[in-house]
């Protein structure tokens, strides 16, 4: 196992740090760096060849989780060990494992690296929860990336990464800041679902290998010009009493839609 630092001082630069990359996107992309928490995410990180800049565990979890820290430690530029009492000034969760590490932001990707592949665009969609869920349902259904416009969370964020219990480290994500630029750009054809009647059903929508579905924000949907300059129009019929579906929903039913 790689030597350590013990850390006992809430007041440590450490600490600080950690706490500051937790709570700002702005820190976050100042210092290019976010911050994973829990075992299983930080193996995938490493799997997923993330650099590492810094590991922390907690002294309960180096005994808890010895040969696995010594596996994460390796991979690691700095290492620290931290009182117990410390966990919970830093920790993100109620029941923290104790394991974090300070990584990389990925760079910035515009171009997708392969083909064949369904892709899916989330235009300012605000709630984590749902970039999250979006994204767990693409690694299942075997989508290409997601692709993210730049008013959009920030998928380094906590919450979201909690939310997409580690898929947002291992699915490819491309930032832009117009969507259908983006599509053009990579041959990509625009699949746009809306809220209107006179829009195709997208049940009888015929989807192929370069569609890519847009889902718009939770309380405004996708922008005008978006809708204006996609290549095809869906919706989703609604025969109950609810006008729309929540940005997640939509975008799930959108992507079995597209698969099956």
């Amino acid at each position: 196992m790689k030597d350590f630092t013990l850390i006992s001082s809430r007041e440590n630069p450490v600490v600080k740090q950690i706490i500051a990359l937790q709570k700002s996107a702005d820190n976050r992309k100042k210092a290019g760096l976010f911050v994973i928490e829990g075992l299983r995410i930080c193996k995938d990180a490493i799997e997923n060849n993330v650099k590492v800049s810094r590991l922390i565990v907690s002294k309960t979890a180096l005994k808890k989780y010895n040969d696995d820290i010594k596996y994460l430690s390796d991979f690691a530029v700095f290492f620290n060990v931290v009182t117990d009492e410390i966990i919970g000034k830093i920790s993100d969760t109620k029941s923290p494992q104790g394991i974090y590490m300070i990584v990389e932001i990925p760079k910035e990707v515009c171009k997708i690296d392969t083909k064949n592949k369904r892709y899916i665009a989330l235009e300012n969609v605000q709630d984590p929860s749902n970039l999250g869920a979006v994204t767990r349902t693409a690694e299942a259904l075997g989508f290409g990336g997601i692709v993210l416009s730049g008013n959009g969370c920030d998928p380094f964020s906590p919450k979201a990464l909690r939310a997409s219990m580690g898929t947002l480290i291992r699915m490819p994500l491309y930032f832009t800041n117009s969507i259908i630029d983006f599509c053009k750009e990579n041959g990509l054809k625009s699949v746009a679902m809306v809220v209107d009647k006179t829009a195709t059903d997208i049940k009888d929508y015929s989807f192929s290998d370069n569609d890519i579905i847009l889902i718009g924000n939770e309380a405004n949907g996708l922008k005008e010009e978006t809708i204006r300059d996609a290549d095809q129009k869906v919706t989703i019929k609604m025969t109950g009493s609810a006008e729309s579906l929540n940005a997640a929903a939509a975008a799930a039913i959108g992507m079995w839609e597209s698969i099956r």
